[in-house]
């Protein structure tokens, strides 16, 4: 009974930090972005989208903070904020395909829980799940996540072998602000290894990177973002000014001659779009494939007509049943595994997480 009501208080204290980072978060997303009219009506717009969607997200909370298959911040390094959640699947009798997930949230108010409904569901068809947290702007600027996340890749890579993963399955995926992250990621990682330094992981182990919803061409996008709302004088701050853009751009990064030898180092790249994306245009993902090609690198983006920003990574989902995005990657995944691609087919559909008439509300007001 003491080992369960210790336990028991464990997970209420770690529900009230959480609940305590998400509401801090918030008020930081605030305050960088003003408190102008227009960001007040987004502000508002944001916490009525997510009383919409609250039927679903309780149930996905429930999970995150209750379930044993879930190991809820793990240490990967010495920085705040160097923490990250895994998602187990239910059995281990094999090592397991790994999917290190980075989230979004403008570079201001991304968290590792972001990807609990991903983690969930992946998980449910025997892929680990490892969400990394980063430390956000103002805590960091951009050099800051780029080296948490590659310290936290480092560490799934030489340790994952312990939770049942698969050191030889591993796949790095990121959506919105996170796949800009994870790319620059990937890149710069290349791109040391071509110049002989010592790295302490390598492309090499990543069998695929997924780019959901990305941004991979920072100047093309600063004036776009300025108009959304994510000033001007904010996003170069955030991205340690102007002069920073380019480095920080994994679409310019990759023509650089110097990277010449770094791209083919690079593993097969899969960027996926919405083409009714307003947050970050689609021509993002279109456009930085077409420059991997002219690059030599292996790479193709999947567009989904009509979608929005956050329709393939939350809405879809949130339905239950069928979705594309979702059975694209499960598929890749285990495209060589008879085994497990039998027991895909003969899962049962996904549960509905939230009423339609709910998630179509909340997708005409999202601020995204």
């Amino acid at each position: 009974m003491m080992n369960h009501q210790g336990s028991f208080s464990r997970e209420i204290g770690h529900a009230a930090a959480e609940t305590y980072l998400i509401t801090r978060l918030s008020f930081n997303l605030l305050s960088y972005l003003g408190v102008g009219y227009q960001w007040i009506t987004r502000f508002l717009g944001l916490a009525l989208y997510a009383v919409l969607l609250m039927p679903g997200f309780i149930q996905v909370a429930f999970y995150y903070f209750v379930s044993p298959l879930v190991r809820l911040s793990v240490v990967y390094g010495d920085q705040p904020r160097n923490r990250l959640d895994l998602y187990l699947p239910a059995k281990i009798d094999s090592p397991k395909p790994v999917v290190v997930f980075v989230t979004g949230g403008a570079w201001i108010i991304g968290y590792k829980a972001w990807g609990s409904l991903l983690g969930k569901q992946l998980s449910e068809h025997d892929i680990i799940v490892a969400c990394i947290d980063y430390r956000n702007f103002p805590q960091g600027t951009i050099g800051d996540m780029v080296e948490d996340v590659s310290q936290g890749i480092s560490f799934i890579c030489s340790s994952i072998a312990d939770h049942g993963g698969d050191p030889n399955r591993i796949y790095l995926m990121g959506q919105s602000a996170g796949a800009h992250i994870s790319s620059c990621v990937l890149v710069k990682q290349a791109i040391k290894e071509s110049r002989g330094e010592t790295v302490s992981w390598s492309t090499s182990q990543i069998k695929a990177f997924f780019g959901l919803s990305g941004a991979y061409n920072l100047p093309n996008l600063v004036d776009h973002f300025n108009n959304r709302g994510l000033y001007r004088s904010i996003f170069l701050s955030i991205m340690e000014g102007e002069e920073s853009l380019q480095k920080f751009s994994p679409e310019i990064m990759v023509q650089d001659r110097s990277s010449k030898a770094a791209v083919h180092l690079l593993p097969h790249i899969i960027l996926f779009h919405g083409s009714s994306d307003s947050s970050i245009p689609s021509d993002s993902s279109k456009a930085f494939v077409e420059t991997l090609h002219r690059v030599g690198v292996q790479a193709e983006s999947v567009l989904y007509d009509g979608r929005t920003h956050l329709d393939l990574f939350l809405h879809d989902p949130l339905r239950g049943g069928k979705d594309d995005l979702f059975d694209y990657i499960v598929a890749y995944i285990h495209a060589n595994d008879k085994e497990a691609l039998a027991k895909d087919a003969m899962a049962p559909p996904r549960k509905r997480l939230a009423p339609e008439i709910l998630i179509k509300l909340a997708r005409r007001i999202s601020p995204f």
